[in-house]
């Protein structure tokens, strides 16, 4: 039997279901990243989120839920939609191996990127906004308003803000999450459990299993790239980035590169899960209306 055929806009309604019940952790690890601390330790998780409730009240966790939404409708819909073609023509001739499955992700997450970046940027803006001094705010009401006044005030150059960081991370992340996602759930179907022998069907516990796993790989992968980018970003001078990574190599060692993998996992295991949860469920969904 051929495989399904799925809108391409699936995976883009999916993540966002996913946002919306993980926004608040997104939310609170922008907060953390454009906090200017007051002191040597850097604000907690649980200080941040604190700090939100109790000036602003619990409504506020969701500042910039629009733009979060807009951002899975453009990121993760062209990751996702654009993963199953790139996929399907790499394997055409072939199995799906793991590096074949690798490159498709990673060329997904390029052109996922590349989609998203002017909502990254507006949820960004929009989630920080209260940690900025008030003549430093943006003040975006929603994310098209946000859109509209993006463009007025900078142009379509403005759109493109950070694009080659913004798109490196995205392929780290597509490739570790999905292209792991893809390459453990293979896995999990093909061959029963060792230890307790138990063949997984197609199911939530496999679609769970396969997500815990992805959620860790990408949560690992991409650390160093947050670390490096959230250090460059509130360093002050005009040091380099090389003496900046040459200077924490030397005072902590290789395993600066890891520090804050517990709150990132905190976040990115959670969206991860729900993410390909709710996917897989549309997918049955989808299978099912048109048998």
């Amino acid at each position: 039997m051929p495989d399904t055929k799925y809108p391409f806009w699936l995976g883009g309604v999916g993540a966002s279901a996913a946002a919306v019940c993980t926004h608040p952790l997104d939310l609170t690890k922008v907060r953390m990243q454009t906090l200017a601390p007051s002191s040597a330790k850097p604000p907690s998780m649980f200080s941040v989120i604190r700090h939100s409730v109790s000036h602003s009240g619990i409504r506020s966790l969701y500042t910039g839920l629009s733009a979060s939404i807009l951002r899975q409708m453009t990121y993760s819909l062209v990751r996702l939609g654009s993963y199953d073609s790139i996929k399907s023509t790499l394997t055409q001739n072939g199995p799906a191996s793991s590096g074949k499955l690798l490159l498709a992700a990673m060329l997904a997450g390029a052109l996922g990127g590349i989609a998203g970046n002017p909502a990254d940027i507006l949820l960004v803006r929009m989630t920080s906004d209260v940690v900025r001094p008030p003549e430093k705010q943006y003040k975006y009401s929603n994310a098209l308003t946000g859109l509209i006044s993006l463009v007025k005030a900078e142009g379509l150059p403005g759109l493109v803000r950070g694009l080659g960081t913004n798109t490196t991370r995205a392929i780290l992340m597509n490739g570790s999450q999905v292209g792991s996602y893809d390459f453990v759930k293979t896995k999990l179907l093909a061959a029963p459990l060792p230890v307790i022998d138990y063949q997984l069907q197609d199911n939530l516990l496999c679609h769970v299993i396969s997500s815990v796993a992805a959620g860790t790989v990408a949560t690992t992968v991409c650390a160093p790239a947050d670390v490096l980018r959230s250090r460059v970003m509130s360093a002050s001078g005009k040091s380099s980035v090389f003496d900046m990574i040459k200077q924490s190599w030397q005072n902590e060692g290789p395993r600066f590169l890891f520090k804050g993998w517990t709150p990132a996992f905190v976040r990115l295991g959670p969206n991860t899960v729900l993410m390909f949860v709710f996917y897989e469920q549309l997918k049955k969904c989808w299978r099912t209306v048109i048998s």
